[in-house]
């Protein structure tokens, strides 16, 4: 099997990367600029057996994300799963944003979908699937989210596009939302908040406990195998009924 998780060094990009890492499976995640988090998950996956490279490219851009399938793709195997974890987080309300760097980001937390499923698709095949990391900020207003949220729901909307571009062609796109998980993406929206924040969803959630790595990487495996062959399109929150409490 040929993986590909985008912001795979890092927080739940790692954690999905992991869950994959068995012996013969062979493994690219994608990072921006962080080479020593790279490196780092590089020997970690291999110590778990699997063949793992790390990929530096920006997939907030076209040209970055073609750059980045043809170097995945480059040993002619075909693409059997990509795992979009990948997110650039920017702090602060709408009304006092910079109109370019908060286009940069939704960039990368949103269109880069388009743009990794449009290079992706030469090296896929049937049976291949593409997951999306989605979050509850896609539907509800988060402060200091909303170049992440705004990107989630339009990101949200261009997988329903493509899944029914894709499902004559036997590939699968859907999306998962875990609960809120302590990443450096998390803290670097909440900063000292970040802790008490999960800490809260885990004590006020209705299944008495917050989200474990378990929870979605277990989710994800089931939706790229045969089994979940008619799941399309659809979004799968992994947060024990906390977003159906008001």
């Amino acid at each position: 099997m040929s993986v590909l998780v985008t912001g795979g060094t890092r927080g739940i990009g790692l954690a999905v990367a992991r869950s994959f890492a068995v012996p013969g499976c062979q493994i690219v995640v994608n990072y921006r600029q962080d080479r020593a988090a790279a490196e780092s998950a590089v020997a970690m996956l291999e110590s778990q057996g699997a063949v793992a490279r790390a990929i530096a490219a920006d997939v907030g851009t076209p040209a970055g994300c073609a750059a980045l399938l043809a170097a995945v793709t480059s040993t002619g195997e075909p693409l059997d799963q990509l795992v979009h974890c990948a997110v650039r987080p920017l702090p602060g309300p709408v009304l006092e944003a910079d109109p370019d760097a908060f286009n940069a980001a939704v960039q990368v937390n949103g269109m880069s979908l388009m743009y990794l499923v449009q290079a992706a698709l030469p090296h896929m095949r049937r049976g291949s699937s593409v997951i999306y990391l989605t979050s509850r900020g896609g539907r509800v207003v988060i402060p200091n989210y909303a170049a992440i949220g705004v990107a989630k729901a339009l990101a949200e909307s261009l997988m329903r596009y493509l899944a029914v571009e894709l499902a004559p062609r036997g590939i699968r796109i859907n999306a998962v939302a875990p609960g809120i998980v302590e990443t450096q993406a998390v803290t670097t929206l909440f900063g000292e908040q970040a802790r008490e924040l999960v800490e809260h969803a885990a004590a006020s959630n209705p299944s008495g406990r917050g989200v474990t790595d378990d929870d979605y990487t277990s989710l994800i495996h089931w939706l790229a195998s045969d089994a979940a062959a008619y799941i399309q399109g659809q979004v799968v929150y992994v947060n024990g009924g906390a977003n159906l409490m008001a």
